[in-house]
């Protein structure tokens, strides 16, 4: 079960009732105190934070613009007992994406709760593959096609390379200098000489074979990546 839920709730009651609801479809982890919450955000990624306005160490509401600062994909559900409607509008000001008033019914906080976190894994899917007319990117399986003019046939990149190809693939038209290049891929305290990223981008090049025009190089300024839009 790869997806992680946290709940920030002071009542053990209500604890029980959200593990009940979602144990089957995330594993749940329990914070009770803001300052908990913190620590486990800070060490652990969460795919959605179910979160209490009162607790015992501050506002629910602060926190949540402080994941909203920290960690902005984060989908937020106040879950509450809070039932004003400008409790409500506080709420989705802050930056969340849903809220629940207590008492729930498990079934509908299940239902709610599978419901984003699908929406969430299909955005992650789709962000993960990159496609145009001439290339397509899989990012989480570090893989490249190339079309041949007939089809898309993989190729093999060394791990700098497919670094290369992606940080380019980000920023479609974009002209980017060699030394923005040089810190984004080498770092900042690696001492690489700017022709490098020529080198490699030779390489890459030769690599993507009929693909090999859409990495442009722009006289006196870097390198472009000029798909051929969808």
């Amino acid at each position: 079960m790869s997806q992680h839920v946290l709940l920030v709730e002071d009542s053990k009651e209500v604890h029980q009732m959200v593990k009940s609801a979602i144990s089957s479809i995330a594993e749940l982890d329990w914070a009770d105190t803001i300052s908990s919450a913190k620590a486990k955000v800070n060490e652990k990624k969460y795919e959605m934070v179910l979160l209490d306005i009162e607790l015992p160490d501050g506002s629910g509401l602060e926190f949540c613009t402080y994941l909203q600062e920290n960690n902005s994909q984060v989908p937020i559900f106040f879950l509450t007992s809070h039932t004003e409607l400008s409790q409500k509008v506080l709420g989705f000001s802050a930056g969340a994406d849903d809220y629940i008033t207590k008492p729930f019914d498990i079934l509908e906080l299940k239902a709610r709760v599978e419901s984003r976190l699908k929406k969430m894994e299909i955005l992650k899917t789709s962000s993960d593959v990159v496609k145009f007319k001439e290339i397509e990117i899989n990012k989480s399986k570090q893989e490249v096609k190339v079309f041949d003019g007939e089809k898309f046939k993989k190729i093999d990149l060394t791990a700098l390379e497919f670094k290369l190809l992606t940080f380019f693939s980000d920023r479609p038209e974009v002209v980017i200098p060699r030394d923005e290049i040089l810190d984004e891929i080498w770092g900042k305290d690696v001492h690489v000489y700017s022709r490098s990223v020529d080198t490699h981008v030779s390489k890459l090049r030769k690599k993507l074979e009929e693909a090999s025009s859409i990495l442009e190089s722009v006289h006196g300024a870097g390198y472009k990546f000029n798909p051929t839009k969808l």
